[in-house]
């Protein structure tokens, strides 16, 4: 069975709570229940993993990666600074996927450049919840032969 990861990093523990207006008001759990029902649906698990602390996301691509199908990540803030974390989904060398609930290219320039992006497969910004919904849809497409 295909087993997918899925990593969310600062704040995101929050949503539902935080910024309505960019991120809305369904919570983390929510989406995670949402993914979890869809990943059942298409015969993949899932493994979910939320944390504000970059080591934390580091150790758990470390432990968890290579054991691992794919990588559906949200890094958060740590998206536009974070080498290391960049380096930590290099390292773990599985098909990855970006995704950002609001478009970060409508927002803060600070917000318009990622370093983690060049080590994904794909990237997928401002459509909500339906990004990590896409970026599971993706892999379960590539269990079928859809490269």
């Amino acid at each position: 069975m295909l087993r997918i990861l899925v990593v969310n990093g600062p704040n995101l523990n929050l949503l539902g709570k935080r910024e309505q207006e960019v991120y809305g008001t369904k919570t983390l759990e929510e989406l995670n229940d949402r993914l979890a029902d869809m990943a059942g649906e298409m015969g993949i698990e899932v493994s979910f993993f939320q944390s504000n602390s970059e080591s934390e996301l580091i150790d758990y691509l470390h432990e968890e990666g290579f054991k691992a199908d794919g990588l559906i990540i949200n890094p958060g803030a740590f998206t536009h600074y974070s080498y290391a974390l960049r380096d930590a989904i290099a390292a773990v060398d599985i098909e990855s996927i970006e995704v950002h609930i609001s478009n970060i290219y409508g927002r803060e320039e600070f917000r318009h450049k990622s370093v983690t992006a060049p080590v994904c497969r794909g990237y997928l910004v401002g459509f909500g919840f339906y990004g990590y919904a896409m970026a599971l849809s993706y892999f379960a497409d590539m269990t079928k032969g859809g490269k």
